[in-house]
């Protein structure tokens, strides 16, 4: 249990990386300490190196209040985002501002050590010999996380993964602390941090919906994960209209069965093959496949077919989102992956299941939108967040503040 002491810190810091012009009366009321210890409690973060003045603020009729900020340019933190089939990986400052990325297509299915050695090659583009030392790594992958061990479990799409130790991977490497969670949590964190209202709304809940479907929970602003970190993991749930069809998890009648990216794929196919659907035929002949993006571009397009078929996906969805938002009672869903694409064929059907099905107490004040961040980012940024929010804890700074950065003694 970190001491007082700590504790404030960690409370004046979190404050001065969260608000724009951070005063120090303002401290007093964000945090709840006394001016005094406040202002003990800045003098020791601005000796540690982590916060400085940042000119003067208004004044209220006394001396103008000394405004402050985190020193971003401290350190550097890698965000990692490992997707189905995309790898992204980005460079920030201790601030979260990412200041590059590189993105390349993978397929997670091949493994630990061709995905994750492509991430440190990556990785190793952006650091390059930047004078900035690495202070810590978040890391996002598309599968149950046990995040205090920071090891996927049993991850249905990610053979070869199960137990892998990412994080002590990372750590030898790079000399810093690393930690690792499933991909939608990270993706709240990026948009949470992101977006104004979704801090404001303390009660939020993300759901992505792509080629896998998953949610993360948001509870008093904060990250809720449950007892080992499988919380909100909604795609490998029975649903009734699921019928027998079989999953890549290995069980059937799954949500991501018949409403994720891959069943969109498939359906979108046989539209294709029977010709029900012109645009999909078209793209059939030319490609040789269907794919989730295709099926919106057809409806975009003008295709009944298509758009019929993104209606029936989203009343899916639609309906099993009605039985969280009854169970949550959140303020805000923001849906994020694939499925922003297709917003104006799948939101108002959304909107409507969720309307129809949930409790009108629940729904009375709901606010229902796509995610701000473009896919490409949110995870990354999200990653990002991770670290720095972790990093920065009081469980953290305990551990390394004496020593001055978090980075781990050279074993040379």
């Amino acid at each position: 249990m970190p001491s007082d002491r700590i504790t404030g810190l960690a409370a004046v810091l979190d404050a001065v990386r969260g608000g724009d012009h951070m005063t120090q009366p303002m401290l007093v009321e964000r945090v709840g300490l006394g001016r005094s210890v406040v202002a003990q409690r800045v003098a020791e973060l601005e000796t540690a190196g982590l916060i400085e003045g940042a000119g003067l603020g208004p004044s209220s009729g006394g001396r103008a209040p000394r405004q402050l900020r985190l020193r971003g340019d401290r350190g550097r933190v890698l965000g990692v985002d490992i997707a189905a089939t995309e790898l992204v990986v980005g460079l920030a400052d201790l601030g979260g501002t990412l200041l590059a990325t590189r993105q390349q297509a993978i397929d997670v299915a091949d493994g630990p050590e061709p995905v994750l050695s492509l991430a440190e090659k990556l990785a190793g583009e952006l650091v390059g010999d930047g004078a900035a030392p690495i202070w810590a790594i978040g890391v996002g992958v598309p599968g149950p996380v046990e995040f205090r061990s920071g090891l996927p479990v049993v991850p249905p799409i990610m053979p070869g993964w199960d137990r892998y130790p990412i994080r002590d991977r990372f750590t030898a490497r790079y000399g810093a602390p690393v930690w690792v969670d499933n991909d939608v949590n990270v993706m709240a964190l990026g948009e949470l941090r992101s977006r104004p209202q979704a801090l404001e709304a303390e009660h939020m809940l993300y759901v992505r919906a792509g080629i896998g479907i998953g949610a993360a929970i948001i509870m008093d602003g904060r990250l809720y994960r449950g007892a080992n970190g499988s919380a909100g993991d909604i795609g490998h749930v029975a649903i009734p209209e699921g019928g027998n069809t079989i999953c890549r998890c290995g069980n059937i009648g799954c949500l991501e069965a018949v409403a994720g990216g891959t069943a969109l794929a498939r359906e979108g196919r046989m539209l294709a093959e029977t010709r029900q659907s012109p645009a999909l035929a078209a793209i059939l002949a030319t490609s040789q496949e269907v794919r989730p993006i295709d099926v919106t571009q057809a409806a975009a397009q003008g295709d009944q077919a298509a758009r019929a078929l993104l209606q029936r996906t989203s009343a899916l969805l639609g309906g099993t989102l009605a039985t969280l938002v009854s169970f949550y009672n959140p303020a805000e869903l923001v849906l994020g992956g694939g499925i922003v694409r297709a917003k104006e064929h799948v939101l108002d059907t959304i909107r409507e299941a969720i309307g129809r099905r949930a409790l009108p107490l629940a729904t009375q004040n709901l606010r229902i939108d796509v995610a701000a961040l473009p896919e490409e980012l949110s995870g990354v940024t999200g990653a990002v967040h991770l670290a720095l929010d972790e990093v920065f804890s009081a469980a953290s700074l305990e551990t390394w503040l004496a020593a001055g950065s978090p980075r781990m003694p050279s074993p040379h």
